[in-house]
């Protein structure tokens, strides 16, 4: 049997890589932002940084459920293209948004609603090329560029900043990072194609994608699949499209949070600046991409020794949501006066069994719109869930701006808050996907 398969899954890797990418360069320029104008910074507060990856994110939540509509309609090829050209333009525009706060936001909500296409596309696509015991899989692997692209970015941002001076470096930062994705748009229009138009793939991979329509007595054509249409209004009588949403708004957020505030986390809780904080966000990362790739798999490894697909995902989901509990040991581990300078050490460990454990749970979270529902219908409801985790996202901004506001001499205390708040939104978020799915865990529409 081909392995074509898990070509499409690599680029929709190094399409999410660099999503990411271009989504992380803001949190290591906002401590320019924020430096006073007598300094040579724009002068921002918490705040205003808040207010702007707030706008980012409702504009990308707004933007996701319209992105899987259109996407469900046009198809997977022609929707992730235009999704990245979309923000790699605006990515570039804002090298040219200047010191307004105003334009920066305009800008960076421009550019969330090209981001917002990545993820609807990229759920469909693997619907589309693989069996529901390989999904989970195919979704941790190319989900894992979230962490590559964040890792990149943190050494690539800063060394920008270090490199063409502040002033400059992070409009090349900009630059730099959105011009990449013209480069993968090469590749993709020469290598991509649905199966049943791909030249590249074999009968027999053909089918070992399409086993499950084989399974059920229920194989119809890939084409009839993909052009029927179904109610957006429909999918919000169904429980599962709700258990998805608040999956993802309770969750999304964590993420957010890590991506937008953990340079802000090491420079106030210990001291860092540009220099230090490269190698530890990246190592936060770094081993997120771990939980992204264990996490697809262990659902995968329970359904091969015999397990239902709904058992072996809901039980992978509970061991993963245990696992962000460790965060509430994170400003205790933190703390300089008892523990020194292995503080640091200790906080981003426990930071790093976090981010792993999200990236883990988001691989899964995922997987569950393909087991729950037929391929016509996967972008939207990946969409609704988009939007629903770009709301977290933006309480999250908000929340975590006012903190560090109203805490500014403590900054500790905000993150405190903070790291708690992240500890307990998993478990809270699987108790109600399981008892919104236990009665009918799979629709057809």
């Amino acid at each position: 049997m081909g392995s074509y398969r898990w070509v499409i899954a690599s680029l929709l890797l190094f399409s999410t890589t660099i999503n990411y990418m271009d989504r992380q360069v803001i949190s290591y320029v906002k401590d320019y932002f924020c430096t006073p104008v007598a300094h040579g910074g724009f002068g921002w507060t918490d705040n205003d940084y808040a207010d702007i990856t707030s706008f980012f994110t409702a504009f990308y939540a707004g933007v996701t459920i319209i992105a899987g509509l259109v996407i469900d309609k046009i198809g997977t090829k022609l929707g992730l293209a235009l999704s990245l050209i979309t923000w790699s333009v605006f990515g570039m525009a804002n090298a040219f948004a200047g010191s307004s706060v105003v334009v920066h936001a305009a800008v960076r909500s421009l550019f969330g609603i090209g981001e917002a296409g990545n993820f609807p596309a990229s759920i469909k696509t693997v619907a589309e090329w693989f069996p529901k015991k390989e999904r989970a899989l195919a979704t941790g692997i190319f989900n894992s560029g979230a962490n590559i692209g964040a890792m990149i970015a943190a050494l690539f941002v800063p060394w920008c900043l270090i490199y063409f001076g502040e002033a400059t470096g992070w409009k090349m930062a900009y630059l730099i990072t959105g011009g990449v994705g013209f480069i993968w748009l090469i590749f993709w229009f020469a290598l991509y194609n649905p199966p049943s138009k791909c030249k590249q793939l074999g009968k027999e991979e053909f089918d070992h994608i399409h086993a499950d329509d084989i399974a059920v007595h229920a194989a119809p054509s890939e084409d009839v699949a993909l052009r029927e249409k179904v109610s957006w209004w429909k999918l919000f009588r169904y429980p599962q499209t709700w258990a998805f949403f608040w999956g993802k708004f309770l969750t999304d957020g964590i993420w957010w949070f890590l991506l937008f505030w953990l340079p802000d986390y090491l420079k106030k809780q210990f001291g860092m600046d540009i220099h230090h904080i490269m190698w530890p966000t990246f190592i936060v990362y770094f081993i997120s991409i771990f939980g992204s790739t264990f996490g697809g798999n262990l659902p995968r490894m329970m359904i091969n020794s015999g397990m239902p697909v709904y058992k072996a995902r809901m039980t992978s989901m509970f061991l993963i949501a245990l696992l962000p509990l460790f965060l509430l040991l994170t400003q205790y581990f933190g703390d300089k006066a008892i523990f020194g300078n292995y503080a640091s050490t200790l906080a981003i460990a426990v930071i790093c069994i976090g981010a792993a454990a999200h990236q883990a749970w988001s691989a899964n979270l995922f997987t569950t719109v393909s087991d729950m529902f037929p391929k016509k219908a996967i972008g939207s409801v990946t969409g609704i869930g988009g939007m629903a985790g770009g709301i977290g996202g933006v309480v999250m901004q908000k929340l975590s701006g006012i903190l560090n506001t109203n805490y500014h001499s403590h900054p500790q205390t905000a993150y405190l808050i903070m790291f708690i708040i992240c500890a307990f939104a998993y478990i809270i978020a699987w108790s109600i996907i399981r008892l919104l799915t236990a009665r009918s865990p799979e629709i057809l529409v």
